[in-house]
């Protein structure tokens, strides 16, 4: 069967399964189900997920309702449930969370540095910087204080000698440093306490970003993001676990000419990790080249997917 839209696509699955579905499950039981809708997205999921809240937000005739809160189920309004597939479905959901609960926040670094060095936007290589190295200060002293990650990028990369040496003899910077704040999900809930935790140690970088595996898609999420980086000017990235190079910056950072030398001071007095960083850039920018050891491994891309797959790094759908 042909459908002609996403809506009419989650409403012929659920009918046809009788149970509560997330949609990425909607999208995996469509294809088993032999339904067709061509989709160019990447991550059609994510438009049945956007699809189905404007329909049950605008629509008073919606033929949709949620089930669960987490993770969001849709199902058809006033359609009993078969309790034999509900019961599956949540055993399906259950098992499925423990998976995707078992990696850490941490575990997502590969993945970022990964995509940081194959992006045309960053270019950059990217260190981890540990929190757990820094000095012991008052309480909430360094609190929000260290980025996740750090990328940089050199622009001897990009230009040939003599104009290198115009950049140098008009005092242009010749390095771009990106900060970087990764989480595993993002909803609605905690989406101001991890923007200001990025935008408080993010905001000294010339672009600083919130990263995440997983994200709500609905509307009043999506305006809430882009209002928070209207006025803040810290960026959105999507990580992608299944194609980790066609992660996906959503929404782009406000680019800031100068850095702020106070909070790079504090970060270089208070973390060891970021001394060595700002070190190893100075030194690569007086050679000409990168010193790849002293930043974050970058895999091959069938080690990454070897790495992805250990981890057992899966987005768990909404």
């Amino acid at each position: 069967m042909k459908c002609r839209n996403f809506l009419e696509l989650a409403y012929e699955t659920l009918k046809a399964v009788k149970a509560p579905l997330t949609a990425k499950q909607i999208w995996d039981k469509s294809q088993a189900l032999g339904l067709e809708f061509e989709s160019n997205g990447k991550t059609p999921w994510d438009s049945i997920s956007s699809a189905l809240y404007v329909d049950m937000r605008d629509n008073i005739y919606t033929k949709f309702k949620i089930i669960n809160s987490r993770p969001k189920s849709f199902y058809i309004n006033d359609t009993p449930v078969d309790k034999t597939s509900e019961k599956k479905s949540e055993r399906e959901l259950e098992a499925f969370d423990k998976g995707s609960d078992n990696f850490k926040e941490k575990d997502l670094h590969p993945l970022l540095a990964y995509f940081l060095n194959a992006s045309q936007h960053f270019g950059c290589v990217a260190k981890t910087i540990d929190e757990k190295v820094s000095h012991k200060g008052k309480k909430g002293e360094n609190e929000w204080l260290h980025p996740d990650m750090v990328g940089v990028h050199f622009s001897f990369h990009d230009y040939d000698k003599q104009t290198l040496e115009l950049i140098n003899a008009l005092n242009v910077n010749e390095y771009s440093l990106f900060s970087f704040e990764l989480k595993k999900s993002v909803t609605f809930a905690n989406l101001r306490q991890y923007y200001f935790q990025a935008v408080s140690n993010s905001s000294w970088a010339n672009e600083g970003y919130l990263v995440a595996l997983e994200y709500e898609t609905d509307a009043d999420f999506t305006e809430e993001m882009h209002r928070l980086a209207n006025s803040f000017g810290i960026g959105f990235i999507k990580l992608n676990a299944e194609n980790v190079e066609q992660s996906e910056i959503l929404i782009q950072a406000e680019y800031k000419e100068e850095l702020d030398w106070d909070t790079i001071n504090r970060l270089v007095k208070n973390n060891a990790d970021f001394k060595q960083l700002m070190k190893s850039v100075v030194e690569d920018i007086q050679a000409k080249r990168i010193h790849a050891s002293e930043y974050d491994m970058i895999f091959s891309e069938e080690d990454m997917r070897k790495y992805v797959e250990q981890k057992k790094i899966r987005v768990r759908s909404d």
